[in-house]
């Protein structure tokens, strides 16, 4: 066979790959997430698609990975995105609720850098710390360049609050690629714990992630169960006053979906929006003046110190009968509350947690994991 023989021939299977990689993204793979809303995970044979597509709230951009162990037969059409290998060697996480996902998914050690390491609480984690393993990384309000470029981390797990992102363009500009995990935008307690199949992606544990978040997901409706049929809805204020605003949760957010399926009325909940509400204090008293629980009244821990930043806090029902409950009771070692890392993970506990304080019949002997009695 001849030169030019080998040439046509060389061009024509080169072709025939070519097509066969643009078709493998012509077929449609439904995406796996079931609960969380700006999370999608589409997998192929060889490469996982993932996909942020609610990166912070309003958002108008996306941004698709690329993920697998090796980018040898990807489709030419995927070039454009950003490639991670898996299983990721090594990263930077942002956010204490990323912790409880390496946790789980036993993969702790590959965490080696982190701003303001008292936040972290997890027993595991902070062991690596004192061993010098995960290094502080806070620069003020963004992760200081140098010590992170220092690190050399395979990725890092950003959190932005808005589309501003040039605290974390630069890093990619040196090479190191960061994949926004937007947890903490879902409203819907199951949709910010399936996030843990994001890290599953990530160290190429998707079927453990998967085991994982399922097993949740049954002890969440089982725990639902337990008060569907409950007559007695007890009525719930939240929240307190901050700069003489008082913040309480809006009808469609986290906490009040926590509260309708743990069997309470949340006195708001028929109010649009999944943030903040920004009340005065006379409107809150007006209505929630004999609601038999208070549940979130900031990060107070006793009645004394609610009387002594707002002594009106003694006029409602709830303070009076000592029914206000606090996720700001446990602490980590350095400080931490152990609510804000592990809850967003973990909503089966929270619910059980309400559940037990709204109807204690419901879950007998239980003992709260985050949620307990103000002192």
């Amino acid at each position: 066979m001849n030169l030019s023989k080998y040439i046509i021939l060389a061009t024509f299977f080169i072709c025939l790959s070519c097509k066969k990689n643009t078709e493998t993204t012509t077929v449609k793979i439904k995406n796996s997430i079931e609960y969380a809303n700006g999370l999608e995970i589409h997998n192929y044979d060889d490469f996982t698609v993932m996909k942020i597509t609610k990166p912070w709230p309003n958002a108008t951009k996306t941004y698709t990975y690329i993920c697998a162990k090796s980018n040898k037969n990807l489709p030419d059409s995927l070039s454009k995105y950003t490639f991670i290998q898996i299983p990721v060697s090594n990263l930077v996480a942002t956010s204490t609720t990323h912790i409880p996902s390496l946790v789980a998914l036993n993969e702790t050690d590959k965490l080696v850098g982190f701003p303001h390491l008292e936040y972290i609480s997890s027993e595991i984690v902070r062991k690596s710390i004192d061993l010098g393993k995960v290094k502080e990384l806070s620069d003020n309000e963004s992760l200081n360049f140098e010590k992170t470029i220092d690190l050399q981390p395979q990725i890092i797990i950003g959190l932005s609050m808005d589309s501003e992102t040039s605290k974390f363009n630069q890093f990619e500009k040196a090479g190191i690629p960061v994949m926004y995990n937007a947890d903490w935008v879902e409203t819907s307690p199951l949709g910010k714990a399936e996030w843990i199949k994001f890290f599953g992606v990530l160290f190429d544990r998707q079927q453990q992630a998967t085991d994982y978040f399922n097993n949740i997901v049954k002890e969440y409706e089982d725990a639902k169960k337990q008060v569907e049929n409950q007559q007695f809805k007890p009525t719930v204020l939240s929240g307190s006053v901050f700069q003489d605003v008082w913040y309480m949760p809006q009808g469609g957010s986290w906490m009040a979906q926590f509260i309708n399926d743990a069997g309470g009325n949340y006195l708001w909940s028929d109010t649009q929006g999944t943030g903040s509400l920004s009340l005065s204090f006379e409107v809150v008293l007006e209505k929630a003046m004999n609601a038999d629980f208070w549940i979130g009244p900031g990060e107070f821990n006793s009645f004394d110190q609610m009387l002594a930043a707002n002594k009106h806090y003694g006029q409602f029902k709830a303070f009076k009968q000592k029914q206000v409950y606090s996720y700001a009771m446990k602490k980590g070692a350095t400080g931490g509350l152990i609510f804000y890392e592990e809850a967003s993970n973990r909503p089966d506990l929270v619910l059980k947690d309400l559940i037990s304080i709204f109807h204690p019949n419901a879950l007998p002997n239980y003992q709260p994991t985050f949620i307990e009695p103000l002192k």
